[in-house]
């Protein structure tokens, strides 16, 4: 069982920690236990900012989503800003409460997930390095984020990292399930027998969701380490396979139900965000309700799982604005207030408070160099 480093061991590289996706192979190599040291120049948040595919994968969604907002003739700029400054602030704040209750959630389900690789993680520690990964979600793609929460918690616990990727791997299986299960209920009980057909569209991507995520569970627990070995790759390929396989599939069964439930919960809290935002801004013309709102956010969510831009940067934004418009029939201009607002909260408000946790977290100045004297890898 992998134990709490001290913060601070070890050579202290400073808070700049984020693999690259040109280095993420090497890194989940060299921080396997008994390998050499990464460098702190290899995963270097900062580096990664300055790269240009970072640059352009951020200005690009901008100037787009600008370019069409101001082509379009229904827009009008001044019932927008009006809109965002006239909204109530009590249930702009009931929104964020609702929205940052899920990350203490998203933490305990973690360390359940990690508890059943046999690693023991505190609570604190769980969530904090969650929200510092969901903070570079938000600023880099390829869901790069994913990958540094493995490695801090490789950093801070000794642990091995391709088993805790495989923790982080069924936790995001656990909630495309949640997504796609809860957004056909919620599809179906907002339109009842009229389904639109643009709903029937994003229905059936649902479906499509559980069924291929169902097979590639089968095929990976069954055929996974059996069609890796026929391909002509490196034997550590193979090592760090099974140690991500055991780490996907060392789920305590008696803890399924219960993650589950957290898993139902945390999803509950994105679609009372949502919710909460539109009863903020008020507009006489829009009613959503509770199944709206989940249909609305948990598809928007789903977008979120094509790594094209930090956070579905344009992306999510367009499709909301496009759902809410040709499904709902909301204007073009109170719908795009929706969606700033709304992720205004779901963003901006991680990379600033993100920034500030991921500078101060003395989780963040540890250093992958092995296991310190008292710590025992992770099988």
């Amino acid at each position: 069982m992998a134990e709490r480093r001290p913060p601070g061991s070890g050579s202290d590289p400073g808070p700049d920690l984020a693999p690259t996706d040109e280095e993420a192979l090497a890194v989940l190599d060299a921080l396997e236990p008994g390998r050499q040291e990464v460098v702190p120049d290899q995963v270097s948040l900062a580096r990664r900012l300055r790269q240009p595919r970072t640059i352009i994968s951020i200005i690009v969604p901008i100037v787009i989503t600008v370019l069409i907002v101001v082509n379009v003739q229904a827009f009008d700029f001044e019932l927008l800003a009006n809109a965002i400054l006239s909204a109530d602030p009590v249930l702009l704040l009931g929104a964020f409460v609702v929205y940052y209750a899920g990350f203490p959630l998203r933490g305990y389900r973690w360390s359940l997930l990690l508890a059943g690789a046999g690693v023991r993680t505190r609570l604190r520690d769980a969530t904090e390095i969650l929200f510092i990964s969901w903070t570079v979600n938000c600023l880099v793609p390829a869901k790069l984020g994913d990958v540094y929460r493995a490695y801090l918690h490789k950093a801070n616990y000794a642990s091995s990292l391709s088993t805790t990727l495989g923790t982080v791997f069924i936790e995001r299986i656990f909630d495309l399930f949640a997504i796609a299960s809860l957004g056909l209920a919620a599809g179906y009980w907002s339109f009842r027998s009229e389904v639109p057909p643009y709903v029937q569209a994003i229905l059936a991507l649902g479906v499509v969701v559980v069924v291929v995520l169902a097979l590639g569970m089968f095929t990976l627990r069954n055929f996974g380490r059996r069609l890796l070995t026929r391909l002509p790759v490196p034997h550590r390929v193979i090592e760090l396979y099974d140690r991500f396989e055991a780490g996907v599939f060392s789920i305590d069964r008696r803890r399924v139900p219960v993650i589950g439930i957290l898993t139902i919960l945390i999803w509950s809290s994105e679609a009372a965000r949502l919710y909460l935002v539109v009863e903020a801004l008020g507009f006489p013309d829009v009613h959503l309700g509770i199944s709206g709102a989940f249909f609305v956010a948990l598809s928007a969510s789903l977008l979120t799982a094509i790594p094209l831009t930090p956070a579905g940067l344009g992306v999510v934004e367009a499709g909301v604005v496009g759902i809410l418009t040709l499904v709902y029939g909301v204007p073009f201009t109170e719908a795009t207030a929706i969606a700033l607002v709304d992720r205004a909260i779901s963003v901006l408000s991680v990379i600033l408070i993100g920034s500030v946790v991921y500078v101060l977290s003395p989780l963040t100045k540890v250093r992958a160099a092995g296991p310190q004297s008292g710590t025992q890898p992770a099988a």
